[in-house]
């Protein structure tokens, strides 16, 4: 047995009488890069998102810098945050900030950090599910005003800042209902910024339009029969014609932008998502059996330059006609049109005041912006687009890659510092203009 030297008992029976303690480690101060790590750790990914923490935490932080707060509820255990900066003149439109809550899933063996660890390299990475998708906006915008408070910047228009449930299964439940809502009008919103996207240059990126999605089920059915029977008609022969039909489509919609003609988010993309045919028998599939029913599912997405009609009609009389014994659903994920009937579209250039001012803004701080560009996916600014509302997608993130969900999403402190300076101006030039 291992008998420690009587020196270490006599000062451990002397800490105890004096109730001294051995001295501890300072806690780690709080910063805005540990603030960004605490809502980092917080598990907001589907399918069970704790949107209860998130709020408390966000709305936390919103009281200690003086922020007014309100919780609305557009569906059950689906929160929805807003806070109010008031502005001296509320007579003018206000400045809205949104970002979403929920985050994607995250598989924890693919990871080199634990996606809910904010674990922090050495050299400033922070790994971390909504790191870059979109959490750090979320603080980002928090920090910023923190800061203009702090140098008794007061805004001429009100500021609102909106924290909304669900924007990566849809917005139904958040940014939809949100935006249709009394509360909404209530607001006077004159210009909205939600989310962008990481650019690995040295340019801002930043966005005027989403792509609009939209699901496809194409549904077949034909003669069944023998496994070796050659027959004209069959439920799988009506939906491999179908799928190649669709497949060349999509070709010639990649050539052009292999070719440098458009970008990725230009062109209609249409990609398969699942195949379901087959007889089930035992443990495997009846190989010696056509089947009379055989699905495939599609998730297409369509610029605002398309018109969703024409779309509607190539589905209906070519790649799902009934003349081949096929059905279609069509699932239509958000607007493609404001309510008089425009692409969801935000003007930039001297037409959108806002733009300038923006422009001018992210100028100031020191960075320069990428050609604005239509989002590949989707977001929430659909919804704030379709009631005719200036709405731009910016998330402050140059130089570094672009990994919202990705295995191993992070972003790098000094890039998360940078983009509150961004914020401060952006905040500041906007919430100041006049016009």
């Amino acid at each position: 047995m291992y008998t420690p030297p009587s020196s270490i008992i006599v000062f451990t029976l002397i800490l105890i009488a004096t109730g001294a303690h051995p001295e501890q480690p300072e806690p780690e101060p709080e910063t805005p890069v540990t603030r960004f790590q605490t809502y980092l750790r917080i598990k907001t990914a589907h399918p069970n998102p704790d949107y209860a923490s998130a709020v408390s935490f966000l709305k936390s932080q919103a009281e200690s810098i003086g922020l007014k707060t309100r919780t609305l509820h557009y569906a059950p255990n689906k929160p929805l945050l807003l806070l109010t900066w008031p502005g001296s003149d509320p007579t003018l439109p206000s400045l809205l900030l949104n970002s979403h809550l929920d985050s994607v899933p995250a598989e924890p063996s693919k990871w080199a950090h634990p996606p809910f660890s904010a674990h922090r390299t050495p050299d400033g990475l922070i790994f971390a599910r909504g790191a870059q998708d979109d959490k750090c906006i979320a603080v980002q915008y928090l920090e910023a005003i923190r800061n203009l408070k702090g140098s008794n910047f007061n805004p001429i228009r009100t500021v609102h800042v909106s924290y909304v449930p669900d924007e990566e299964i849809g917005g139904v439940d958040g940014a939809a209902k949100f935006a249709v809502s009394d509360e909404f009008k209530e607001l006077k919103v004159g210009f909205v910024l939600d989310e962008g996207q990481a650019n690995p240059g040295d340019e801002f990126r930043v966005f005027y339009a989403d792509r609009t999605p939209w699901n496809l089920i194409v549904k077949a059915e034909g003669m069944p029969g023998h496994g070796s029977r050659m027959f004209d008609n069959s439920a799988m022969e009506n939906l491999m014609e179908s799928v190649e039909v669709m497949t060349r489509f999509r070709e010639a919609q990649f050539d052009e932008v292999k070719a440098g003609n458009a970008a990725h988010s230009e062109v209609i993309s249409v990609n398969p998502v699942y195949l379901k045919a087959g007889i089930v028998s035992g443990d495997g599939y009846a190989m010696n059996m056509q089947p009379s029913e055989a699905e495939a599912g599609f998730n297409i997405r369509i610029p605002p330059t398309v018109d969703p009609e024409l779309v509607r009609k190539r589905i209906a009389e070519e790649w799902a006609p009934q003349a081949r014994n096929l059905t279609y659903q069509l699932i239509e994920k958000g607007p493609s049109r404001d309510y008089m009937g425009r692409p969801l579209m935000t003007p930039t250039d001297d037409s959108n005041p806002w733009w300038s001012v923006f422009k001018q803004a992210v100028a100031a701080a020191g960075g320069k912006l990428a050609k604005p560009e239509i989002l590949a996916s989707t977001t929430d600014a659909r919804f704030m687009r379709q009631q005719g509302i200036p709405t731009l997608g910016f998330s402050p993130m140059t130089n570094t890659p672009i990994l919202l969900h990705d295995h191993n999403e992070f972003l790098k402190d000094t890039i998360f510092l940078k983009g509150i300076k961004v914020y401060e101006s952006v905040i500041s030039a906007l919430s100041s203009f006049e016009g």
